[in-house]
């Protein structure tokens, strides 16, 4: 009608039964409101109504638009708990956008997402019988148990960190924990903090450490961080030559159609708890408060270890797990092996020099700080001997040592002979 002969506002208003300023302003924002309509697809509608959290819808379309961009995949569950991760970066966690919150969403925008492609067996959700007595065992009758992963996240609250340290790391960490079914391979550890640029992490050479940083609001897993996890572990075993089945849980993370990476998604109905739940991840931070008691009974001061120590003990807490308790949780979650695993590095540290560093922590007596004194012999010409470096000497000389690989190291694996090499001298220490 805007468009025909020219008819005057007063006249519309009347044809129309409305005010004559409304008419003007429907004119004036003649472009605006046609390509709303045309966005919304939905010829019948005649008012628009916004959303009761207008700011987290308007959020959530920019990331929609911006996906396929990005090459990340979107469906209705990722798109869930991508609201709630906004709804958390705009100052508001209490709010849980349900499936009725969404499904407003998507119609309102026109929104239709297609399911993500499913396992064979997997498409009409089974029961835990069937998936236990059916779908798992054909899934993994072609892998071996070394091509068998589990991934799965857990997290840590870290202990305050004294001010002169000059760093604000926030007060937790999430951890990506992933193993092979015979524990002949943990992948290192991805850790997520809130802080982008921890200022213990400058200047180091991040790509030799044994873990990975990444940050995000409130330290959450996000699904592109998830999302970069997974394609880093594709290409590093397509660079192997190795096809390997991961299970991980059936939560709102996105599936990939990856090339040498099969992801199954255990399936929320099943009894069978995911392997990473069976005791892997209670292990792990089982060695992990030892590890932080050991240090604390090390450290002669009151401040508290930094991001960088909470780091690398956790790698090493995650190297304490041993692969026959990694076995154990697979085969209890469901995944049979077969009893023969492969062999594993051999380590620095017997059984009894293990044992000794648990009844280490347990000791009521001070740590010995040194033996004062020197051999004295008849000829005073004679150079005195050295006395034995003090406990304290020693603690410094090896953060002198780590600190140098964390510039100059070349390898993970450096820092697994370091580690090793710790535990040895707190053996020592603890006779």
């Amino acid at each position: 009608m805007l468009e025909g002969p020219k008819v005057s506002q007063s006249e519309l208003a009347k044809r129309f039964g409305v005010s004559q300023p409304q008419i003007c302003r429907i004119i004036k924002n003649k472009e605006r409101i046609l390509s709303e309509w045309h966005r919304n697809g939905d010829p019948e509608r005649k008012r628009k109504r916004e959303g009761k959290d207008a700011a987290l819808e308007a959020a959530l379309l920019r990331w929609v638009e911006g996906a396929p961009a990005a090459d990340l995949p979107i469906s209705s569950s990722v798109l869930q708990l991508k609201a709630k991760h906004l709804a958390e970066a705009l100052g508001r966690p209490s709010l849980e956008p349900s499936g009725s919150w969404l499904a407003r969403f998507e119609a309102h925008h026109s929104l239709a997402f297609k399911k993500p492609p499913s396992e064979k067996g997997d498409a009409e959700q089974p029961t835990a019988e069937q998936w236990a007595g059916v779908v798992l065992p054909s899934l993994l009758r072609s892998y071996a148990p070394s091509e068998i992963y589990a991934c799965g996240e857990t997290g840590i609250l870290l202990l305050a960190s004294s001010p002169s340290k000059g760093e604000s790391a926030g007060n937790r960490l999430t951890l990506l924990l992933c193993t092979n079914a015979n524990g002949s391979e943990k992948i290192p550890l991805w850790v997520v903090g809130e802080s982008p640029r921890p200022h213990c992490l400058r200047g180091i050479n991040l790509e030799q450490m044994p873990w990975s940083y990444h940050s995000s609001s409130l330290a959450n897993m996000t699904i592109p961080l998830f999302t970069e996890w997974l394609r880093d572990f594709n290409e590093g075993m397509r660079h192997r030559g190795k096809s390997v089945l991961l299970l991980i849980k059936h939560e709102a993370h996105p599936y990939l159609q990856l090339s040498n990476v099969r992801m199954v998604f255990v399936p929320q109905a099943t009894t069978l708890a995911q392997p990473m739940d069976r005791g892997i991840t209670s292990d792990f931070k089982g060695h992990y408060q030892r590890r932080l008691l050991r240090w604390q009974l090390a450290e002669r001061d009151t401040e508290q270890p930094t991001l960088l120590d909470v780091l690398h003990m956790l790698a090493q807490a995650w190297g304490d797990v041993r692969p026959g308790l990694i076995t154990n949780c697979f085969r209890a979650a469901g995944v049979g092996l077969n009893t023969s695993t492969e062999a594993t590095a051999p380590s620095l540290l017997s059984p009894e020099h293990r044992v000794l560093m648990d009844q280490e922590l347990e000791r009521d007596g001070e740590p010995v700080d040194g033996v004062e004194g020197m051999v004295e012999g008849e000829d005073v010409a004679e150079p005195a001997v050295q006395p034995c470096p003090s406990e304290r000497e020693v603690w410094g000389s090896l953060a002198t040592l780590r600190r140098y690989l964390e510039f100059r190291a070349t390898s993970p694996d450096l820092f697994q002979a370091f580690y090793e090499l710790e535990d040895v001298v707190h053996v020592v220490s603890a006779n």
